[in-house]
């Protein structure tokens, strides 16, 4: 009899993970893999911030932390919501977690009941359907149309509400497909909340600072002030301040859902690091000039990238307005042979066959709900990217039929 549990079956482990732990055994073994599975900035940790970090250690500021955080990073977050989206919390209307991840794992295991749904728009980051799974509740996947920029329509939002939904999870900008979600788009699906107060918003702002069009990023509980009250705003340190390493996330929502979530959490991992938490109130209240600097480094590499594989046959590839991946569709290599006589049957085929033949590294499109596409992540060196570019022209150019 195993000893894993039977609803263990209907989750799977992150098909991201996975990947990148495959490309890192590869590199390991002397390959010269390049890996664009990975959502990781390739930019330090500001100086200053690390800095922090130091004096934090050398203070003594090693001990357990508070279970919902530091008070003065919470309060270093009401001033940013503030600052930057014009949202006003309490510090007890915050939660700090570790990482982003858990915020989210934290709101719907403490408000979803079994047979409860969540709407999740595809393509869609891969943990939220398997968080949903944990929680007992069922992801309602609704597909966006390119054509729309991949953003999630009101109609399609009000075709797919029922009695049994919960939540709504709106990632803005959205990984894997860089769609910007603007004002008007968020007052549009507002609209549709309005009708149905049972719904409640789960924000995923992570990349908020990413944004290449020139409009100013917009946030539900700022759009649709009138839906504060069952809004989750969610955000973190990883992207934007290129600290994934230190698990730093948080969430500001309704004192009951956060003191929810905070209990979930003290049964769980407790407080985020209290070091990382110190780093992170001056990330917050700090110099924020390097952002700037960063982006454009990255929209640099998207309009590469873009440009490279609008080249390679069989691709092709939109510019994306936000975020740091593109979500390339590869519908055109289905079907076709490889140099070894094997058929391109899916998305999944296509990432297996440029990472075996061309030591390329990028995740499928099925694993973010929506194929056959495949996601890049340009979050690296300028020129690996262009090297990675071309390897996969060269894949596609040897394929046949």
């Amino acid at each position: 009899m195993s000893i894993v549990a039977r609803h263990m079956s209907r989750i799977k482990a992150s098909p991201a993970a996975v990947i990148s732990a495959r490309a890192m055994e590869m590199a390991r073994a002397g390959r010269d893999v390049i890996a664009l599975s990975a959502g990781e900035p390739d930019f330090d940790t500001p100086d200053h911030v690390k800095r922090a970090a130091v004096r934090a250690i050398g203070e003594g500021k090693t001990k357990y932390p508070p279970l919902t955080g530091i008070p003065e990073l919470r309060e270093a977050i009401c001033r940013k919501l503030e600052r930057e989206n014009g949202l006003r919390y309490a510090p007890d209307q915050v939660l700090v977690c570790n990482g982003g991840k858990q915020v989210i794992y934290n709101a719907l295991t403490a408000s979803l009941d079994p047979g409860q749904e969540v709407v999740i728009p595809a393509p869609f980051w891969v943990s939220y359907p398997d968080m949903v799974l944990l929680a007992g509740a069922d992801p309602v996947v609704v597909p966006t149309d390119p054509e729309n920029g991949f953003r999630l329509q009101p109609a399609q939002l009000e075709a797919a509400i029922t009695a049994k939904t919960r939540w709504l999870i709106l990632n803005n900008p959205c990984n894997p497909s860089g769609a910007v979600y603007s004002a008007r788009d968020i007052e549009g699906i507002a609209a549709v909340l309005r009708r149905h107060p049972h719904v409640w918003v789960l924000a995923d702002d992570i990349y908020e600072h990413i944004i290449y069009n020139g409009e100013p990023f917009s946030t539900m509980a700022q759009v649709a002030p009138d839906l504060h009250e069952r809004t989750l705003t969610m955000n973190g340190l990883s992207k934007a301040y290129c600290m994934t390493g230190w698990r730093i996330g948080y969430g500001a929502g309704p004192k009951e859902l956060i003191a929810a979530m905070a209990k979930i959490q003290s049964q769980t991992t407790s407080g985020a690091s209290s070091i990382s938490q110190w780093a992170g109130v001056e990330a917050l209240d700090g110099d924020q000039s390097f952002i700037e600097d960063n982006v454009a480094a990255f929209r640099e590499r998207r309009d590469l990238g873009v440009s490279l594989l609008n080249r390679a046959a069989g691709l092709s590839c939109r510019s994306p307005n936000g975020a740091f991946y593109l979500y390339v569709d590869c519908r055109e290599t289905v079907g076709k042979r490889t140099p070894g006589g094997d058929t391109i049957g899916t998305d999944a085929d296509f990432a297996r066959y440029l990472l075996d033949s061309e030591e390329v590294a990028v995740v499928h499109g099925e694993a973010f709900g929506l194929s056959p596409y495949f996601r890049v992540s340009y979050a690296l060196a300028t020129e690996r990217l262009r090297v990675a570019c071309m390897r996969i022209q060269r894949a596609c150019a040897a394929l046949s039929g």
